[in-house]
Parts: structure tokens; sequence; C-alpha cells
């Protein structure tokens, strides 16, 4: 099978051609000096955080690499570039903090790689509207606290707080831990100004808009139709106080009827979590504590020798054979629900009160608030535990998918007996609607050289996104699409490919931007 994406030996990176250090003398130009053909960097802007990537990069390979590295500092600069690339008819890539884990960025055919993170100020902040300007190469959390000087929030926290920016929040179509009180990010911007494959700049209407929101067409296009350079922004202000919950139900059913019930009568919180009987158990560790002498109902139920050989899943040997850790998993039953809410005092505390009751009713048992107080504590810890997997040898993944109510279980029982013979899987369930909600699954496994990993990996996507898909899910929920979900995405568009091809051709006449991603 031809790959997307080639990879080819580090130590074998082919030098810069006397094209593209033309090319990067002409770009120098535009931008103040700041262009690179230097093959440490080309290297560094092959790939993003997708995990097929990362283990390229252990085994000492790379994907094709671009050919120029510029850094603009302003949109004028952005538009430059772009129309240079217009005219030479070049590939050009926008590039934001590189945390994306679909292979967004990875320039396919060569090219301009656009690094955006120069173009990070904050322009303006009205306390009073709640709205501020920003650049889309402002880091996540630097934005988050010079907003908390003032007493406002981004609403948005994703698990990269601390590594990706504005502008891939929107490329990506993003969602927060707490997207549950304030949306995801289509719904936290107001405006965009981009820069199309034509050098045009484009400055979407501000919503509320009549008829067609343009902004909207932006959000998610992972850099296929514009750059983006800066955007308007919703603020929320910081809470007033919190409110702390956790539930165990006696599994996944009752705990995700417990979740419609609550988003259905109207109560938001801000964070909503669902831990499968195997994620509880490892998330259980930290979150309880334990009388002297009194093991976990979990630990008391089942059998030691097995727990310890589920609590071994960074062993290589473990991960690589699967299906026995999948089987004894499935022997757990119990489930762990993390609520937190946010606001004014009195709403929250309401709110708290409705939850609890509808949890009770579904058979749930109070937990009290250590549960979610733990999870606030840690709640972007797990995306820096990954690095130990892949220096073992194995990886680990996510996929992320929705569905409405009367899908979710199906979804989540055939996703597990799809991937089960051929990695661990487990599973959360957050970001939650009033119609449905986000399945949260990670996968890990392990094989014996490079291509039984890559063999292994890919056979693992297909067989998940496969059984999601026929169980009624979408094909991505906020991680974006980039190599990683292009057939599925396709599958999910159907005739509608046809209407993304159009705006691919009214915005980017040439096909310079990002090609071979979403499917155009």
């Amino acid at each position: 099978m031809t790959r997307l994406v080639e990879r080819l030996p580090l130590l074998d990176l082919p030098a810069p051609t006397a094209a593209s250090q033309r090319l990067c003398r002409e770009l120098a130009a535009l931008v103040d000096g700041r262009a690179s053909t230097a093959s440490h960097e080309r290297a560094l802007y092959a790939r993003d955080m997708w995990p097929k990537a990362l283990m390229w990069t252990r085994a000492g390979y790379t994907a094709l690499p671009p050919d120029v590295i510029v850094w603009p500092e302003t949109v004028e600069q952005v538009a430059a570039v772009t129309r240079k690339a217009c005219e030479l008819g070049v590939p050009l890539i926008p590039y934001g903090a590189g945390s994306g884990v679909c292979g967004g960025t990875i320039p396919l055919r060569g090219g301009i790689v656009m690094d955006v993170k120069r173009l990070s100020r904050i322009k303006s902040v009205d306390p009073e509207a709640l709205e501020a300007d920003v650049e889309a190469g402002m880091l996540g959390e630097i934005f988050e606290r010079r907003l908390n000087r003032q007493g406002l929030s981004t609403g948005h926290f994703p698990s990269s707080m601390y590594c990706s920016t504005v502008g891939g929040w929107i490329a990506a179509r993003g969602a927060g831990q707490a997207s549950n009180r304030y949306g995801k990010i289509e719904d936290m911007t107001a405006s965009v100004t981009a820069v199309d494959g034509r050098g045009e700049v484009v400055v979407t209407p501000r919503r509320p808009v009549p008829g067609w929101d343009l902004t909207q067409l932006l959000i998610g296009s992972e850099g296929a139709l514009g750059t983006i350079c800066s955007a308007r922004m919703h603020l929320v202000r910081t809470p007033e106080a919190r409110v702390f919950a956790g539930f165990k139900f006696r599994g996944i059913e009752e705990g995700t009827e417990a979740i419609r019930n609550i988003f259905q009568a109207g109560v938001r919180p801000a964070v909503v979590r669902l831990y499968d009987p195997f994620d509880t158990l490892l998330v259980g560790k930290g979150h309880e504590a334990k009388p002297a002498g009194k093991k976990g109902l979990l630990r008391a139920a089942f059998d030691e020798k097995v727990l310890v050989r589920l609590e071994r899943l960074g062993s290589l040997t473990a991960i690589g054979q699967p299906i026995g850790l999948n089987r004894a998993a499935d022997l757990l039953r119990e489930c762990l629900l993390v609520l937190l809410f946010e606001g004014p005092a009195d709403l929250v505390e309401l709110e708290a009160e409705e939850a609890t009751r509808v949890c009770l009713a579904a058979g749930g048992e109070d937990r009290g608030p250590d549960p979610a107080r733990t999870w606030l504590e840690k709640r972007y810890a797990v995306s820096y535990k990954q690095s130990r997997v892949f220096d073992s040898g194995a990886f680990v993944d996510t996929m992320e998918v929705a569905a409405t109510w009367d899908k979710v279980t199906q979804v989540y029982h055939r996703v597990r007996q799809a991937v089960a013979p051929l990695a661990f899987v487990m599973c959360h369930f957050s970001h939650a609607y009033p119609e449905g909600c986000a399945l949260y699954f990670t996968f890990a496994g392990a094989a014996g050289s490079l291509e039984q990993i890559e063999e292994r990996y890919d056979a693992i996507w297909r067989a998940g996104l496969a059984a999601a898909r026929s169980a009624g899910a979408t094909a991505t929920h906020h991680h974006g699409v980039g190599v990683s979900k292009l057939n599925a995405l396709k599958g999910q568009l159907g005739d509608g490919m046809r209407l993304i091809q159009a705006l691919k051709a009214t915005f980017d006449p040439k096909g310079i931007l990002n090609p071979g991603k979403l499917g155009v």
C-alpha cells in the first residue's frame, strides 16, 4: 500500500537544492531575513506530535521535510509570503506550535512551512464586551495568564494548553476541558483574520451575522483555505466559585444515562468526565484515599494477580499482547464520573444539587469532591507522561469521536471489540451536549520492527474508525483531521466533499495551501 506520508532516514535528509536556496533568499527579503534551509530546522518542521511521526523520529526516520521555513511577524508578511508561494506554485503549510496529533502540518509535498508564532500579540481586550483581539501565534497558557490578571478567562482549556496556539485551536476546531459550559472554539470565535491562497487578507464579519457565517468556514479548515493570523474571541469572567463532585456507577450505561439526564435537564457542569472501568482503575489510584488495611472497591472485588498485570500497562510485553489485557479489563465494571461546576456561587450550588439528584436516581454512589479536585490539579499531566511509553518501544495514541446518546454505548463496545486484538484500549466520555457526547479512546500497543509497528498502528486506526463510523459516530470531535482521518472524513461527508472542493478552489485557486489535507 502506498503511504500518504513517506518516511526517509534522517541521516539521508536531502541537502537543500539550488532552487530552494534561491527561494529562501527571496522569502528572507519579505520577512526581515527570518528564513532558513538548515537541515536540522527542516527536520524539526517535518512533523507535529502525530504518534506515528514520533515513532519514526525514535527510529531515526523523518517525513519528507519542507524546503524552506519562514517566520513572519505581521499579517502583511504572511500575505507577502503567500503571494510569492502562489506566484511560484509552491506548497505553503501554516504552522503554530506543532502540538497537533493528526499530522496536520506535515508537508506532504515539501514546499514552505510558515511558522506564525511571532504573531503573538494581544491587540486589545474589552472587559465589558468580554472580547479580545489576539494574534494566532499566542500560546494558550500565556493568553490565559494575561487574561486572568484582569479577572477574565478564555474558557478554553485543551490538554495541550501549555504547547498550543490560538490559531491552532481555531484551525483544528478544538475543544477544551470546560467545553460543557463554555462551548468549543467555534462558539468562542467571533471573527477571524486570515490570508487566503492568493495572498489576500480576509476578515470575516463578526458574529452574530445574517446569512452565511463565513467565520465557520475557516474554523476547522487546518490551513487548507487560509492562514489564520488573528481572531476576535469571546471571553468569560473567572469563576466566582467552584463545586466538585464525583460518583461511582455500576457501568458505562448508567453513567452515560446520568450525563444525558443532567444535560437534558438544562444543567451545565464545566467539566464532565466519565471513565470506563479500566480508566477508572487508573484514575482512582490517585483520586481516592483508602483507609489503612482496606482495599479499594475494585481491588477488593478483583483478583490481585490480574490487577497487577493490568497495572503494568507500561510493560512492552503486556501491551504487545493486548487480548489478554482487554479480556481482564472486561471483568471490571465500576465507572467514575467527575463533575466540576463553576460560575456564580448560588448558581453552581443549585446545579451541583440537581446533578447529584440525577446521579443518585441513576444508581450512582456519591464519592464526594476529591476525585474532581484531584483531576483539576493534574488536568494537564497526562500529555507529558506518554513519552515513557514511546521510550519503551511501544506507542500510545488517542481517538476522539462523538455520537448521539442512542448510539454512545454501541460505539464504545464496537470500537473496543474491533481494536482489542491489536492494542489495549480504554475510554472516557466527555464534551457532553443535550443530544450526545464525545468518546475519547486511548490505544496502547507494541510490535517488533518499525515496519511491524507501522502495520499494527495503521490497522488499529482502520479498525477503530471503521467500527466507530459503523456504529454511528463522527470521524473526529476536536483533534482535527490531518492525515490520520482523511479516509474517514471522506466517508462521512460523501457528496459533501464536492462542496469542500469548491471552497478550496475559491479560497486557494492554485492549491498551494497545505495540499493533501482535508481531502483536497
